[in-house]
């Protein structure tokens, strides 16, 4: 695991502190009952602090998995 999906991983523990480490890779909207509007927001809140970016707000609709924020991350230039 690369430290930029270390560092997604504990974004999503600081959220969702249920979820093991497993269960945060594979977590989905449709998958995780706790994952609703609000952890959302929150969610993207905790990774723009940690990677010191901006997430647009229409792209919000496509970030529903862990899988697809890690890709999404990929789109940045992100200082370690």
């Amino acid at each position: 695991m690369s430290e930029r999906e270390d560092r997604l991983v504990r974004c999503f523990a600081s959220v969702f502190a249920v979820l093991s480490v497993d269960q945060i890779r594979t977590a989905a909207v449709d998958s995780i009952p706790e994952w609703d509007s609000l952890a959302s927001v929150t969610l993207v809140a905790v990774i723009e602090q940690e990677f010191g970016i901006q997430i647009d707000i229409f792209d919000l609709p496509q970030l529903s998995s862990f899988e697809s924020i890690r890709k999404y991350l990929g789109n940045f230039e992100i200082p370690s």
